[in-house]
């Protein structure tokens, strides 16, 4: 199964994808955009924006990521949803990783609690773009998503679908139970 072939170009949960990304890029450019205000050297750790720590070099990283969120929103669809759920992945494990090092010099980026924090925040939101509609236990059987999952069922509810509808005019048979028709093998029909 491959990520990108399981959601219809047109579906319409890429527009959620497509919002959280556009959405979360832009949060990261107003962050970068205020620490290149704020900033004096690269890395420089006196600029604060919001209560979080900032430099150049955590403003250029911030750059890149929200740059790259901004592109998988003017791309959209599967390749926005597998873009989100990664790079809300990688904030998860930046917030994890820069937890040990604070107050230690490999401490680059000037983080502290609050950019943690801000971290582990803004990738539960990114991934959760991401992930919605195509993870859960949940999964409404009309969700392609499902469908991929459940070719089977997903197969026989399309044949029921098909019987059921038929030509324009025609007598429509009743869905039953089991779908196998009347203990004599006569399917009911409508007049």
């Amino acid at each position: 199964m491959k990520l990108r072939d399981e959601l219809p170009v047109d579906h319409h949960l890429a527009t959620v994808y497509r919002y959280g990304a556009g959405f979360c890029g832009l949060v990261l450019l107003v962050f970068a955009a205020l620490g290149f205000a704020d900033a004096l050297s690269p890395f420089n750790t006196s600029g604060t924006i919001a209560g979080m720590t900032t430099n150049v070099a955590l403003s250029v990283i911030s750059t890149v990521v929200g740059l790259a969120l901004l592109v998988g929103a003017a791309i959209g669809g599967n390749f926005a949803s597998t873009l989100n759920m990664t790079v809300g992945t990688l904030f998860v494990l930046s917030g994890f990783a820069h937890i040990f090092v604070l107050d230690r010099p490999a401490n680059i980026l000037d983080f502290g609690m609050t950019n943690v924090i801000f971290s582990f925040v803004m990738g539960l939101v990114i991934a959760t773009f991401g992930m919605y509609g195509r993870v859960s236990s949940k999964l409404s059987p009309d969700n392609p998503y499902w469908r991929r999952r459940h070719p089977e069922q997903a197969a026989a509810r399309e044949r029921r679908a098909a019987a059921l509808s038929g030509p324009p005019g025609a007598p429509r048979p009743l869905p039953t139970a089991t779908g196998a028709g009347d203990a004599d093998g006569e399917r009911r029909v409508l007049d």
